[in-house]
């Protein structure tokens, strides 16, 4: 899939752990876990606002587009 979640990269700048971000924006871990290892199929506005709300950061931080390759 061409969208990369880096849900991680922003955890590690932040120094925030998983079970930190769950608490912070209401999500179980396990759901935490598939958005950080890019295995979800959509995300809603109101949980990136609150990841990005927990992350002092912008939704552009989080997701990335990678162009696939032919």
């Amino acid at each position: 899939m061409p969208i990369i979640v880096n849900v991680d990269v922003m955890m590690a700048k932040r120094k925030m752990s998983l079970n930190e971000l769950s608490e912070k924006v209401d999500l179980t871990l396990s759901n935490l876990s598939i958005l950080k290892t890019g295995k979800a199929k959509a995300i809603r506005f109101s949980t990136l606002e609150a990841i990005c709300k927990a992350l002092d950061c912008q939704p552009g931080d989080i997701l990335e587009y990678i162009k696939e390759k032919k």
